[in-house]
């Protein structure tokens, strides 16, 4: 469950980069499941401090990462 988590954040970052329409449904829902967890990362390292670049999606990775392997 976790890795498949990790993908739907490693899809929402790719989608990022070429600007998504934010009405279509497959944008919100990614935008949905996924916020919860980026948006605390990102109050802790705010893109505007690393150059406008948001490495939320790295850090949550990383974590899901150590997570699964103690539970694993």
């Amino acid at each position: 469950m976790l890795t498949l988590y990790s993908w739907v954040i490693i899809i929402r970052a790719l989608l990022s980069w070429v600007s998504p329409d934010p009405y279509n449904p497959v944008v919100r829902i990614l935008h949905q499941v996924t916020e919860p967890v980026l948006a605390p990362i990102r109050k802790l390292v705010p893109p505007e401090k690393l150059a406008g670049m948001d490495i939320s999606p790295l850090i949550a990775i990383f974590l899901i990462q150590v997570l699964q392997h103690f539970l694993y």
